[in-house]
């Protein structure tokens, strides 16, 4: 599992998300909360799931009032059943309720993507085929998203547009109206990108596969392709590049797609349509 970013990164982002929801106060609790109160709490899983956040929702709590005592039952990346306590609370009644809502938002998310990547890693155990993500994140969320993933046993792919080439099908519709082909358009990347960095290129037919492999990619990126079509591709490769399957995927399918003999299957689900774990603050 990838490491929590660093506290420098996690604490700006935090610090966003309170200022974004305590911009003006918390009026209710301000106004009904005596200053002394102090109470204890808890937060529940109401689902069973995978957890990730817990240090992010200890930093919420950190940033808007450090004498709020927290403690973390499980790690990022442990699973938990339905009732199960993932964080523990005591301090100010202030503190605690005014930060209870952007706590729960970070954990829910974080762990809802990390519910979904297990469930993904799951679905294609045994065939080696290796779940990847995508840079389909939320503005400024990447690095935290990202890292649920890895928490949930998937793997993370480019993390910046720095972190390899990747020629999609606008660089190569660009390049086709000026007369390149696509064999071409790989080897120039490959001669005009650092030598420690990776090409890889989408194709859409085994045509463009064929040229693919003609200009040398270290990657193919395998796009919208059906079952048969990923067997037939995996055949012309023959082991010469890694193979990524990516569009179309699902839980339904993952694993079909597996056994065509891909090496990396890519789902942009898992950071953009992960759906929320329930969870919920109950005061003692």
């Amino acid at each position: 599992m990838s490491r929590l970013p660093p506290p420098p990164l996690v604490r700006r982002i935090v610090e966003a998300a309170v200022a974004e929801d305590l911009c003006g106060g918390d009026v209710t609790t301000d106004a009904l909360m005596h200053p002394d109160s102090r109470i204890r709490a808890v937060v529940e899983a109401r689902a069973a799931g995978v957890i990730c956040g817990g240090r992010i929702a200890q930093t919420v709590f950190e940033v808007i009032d450090p004498d709020v005592v927290t403690r973390l039952p499980f790690s990022d990346g442990s699973r938990v059943e339905r009732d199960s306590v993932v964080l523990d609370l005591e301090g100010s009644s202030a503190s605690i309720l005014g930060g209870e809502r952007t706590a729960l938002n970070f954990l829910q998310h974080l762990s809802g993507i990390a519910t979904l990547a297990a469930r993904y890693v799951e679905a294609v155990a045994g065939t080696g085929a290796v779940i990847v993500d995508t840079r389909k994140t939320l503005p400024g969320l990447r690095a935290l998203q990202k890292y649920a993933v890895a928490a949930g046993g998937a793997r993370n792919h480019r993390t910046s547009a720095g972190d390899g080439i990747l020629i999609k099908d606008n660089h190569i519709g660009v390049l086709n109206a000026r007369g390149e082909g696509l064999s071409e358009i790989v080897a120039r990347a490959r001669s005009a990108g650092r030598h420690s960095v990776r090409v890889e290129v989408e194709v859409e037919n085994l045509d463009q596969l064929r040229e693919a492999l003609k200009g040398g990619a270290d990657v193919v990126m395998l796009d919208n392709m059906d079952v048969e079509t990923l067997r037939e591709a995996v055949a012309m490769a023959g082991g010469s590049v890694v193979l990524e399957a990516s569009g179309g995927v699902g839980l339904e399918n993952v694993r079909a797609i597996a056994e065509t003999g891909v090496d990396f299957i890519s789902v942009g689900a898992l950071t953009h349509s992960a759906p929320a774990l329930d969870m919920s603050l109950r005061v003692l």
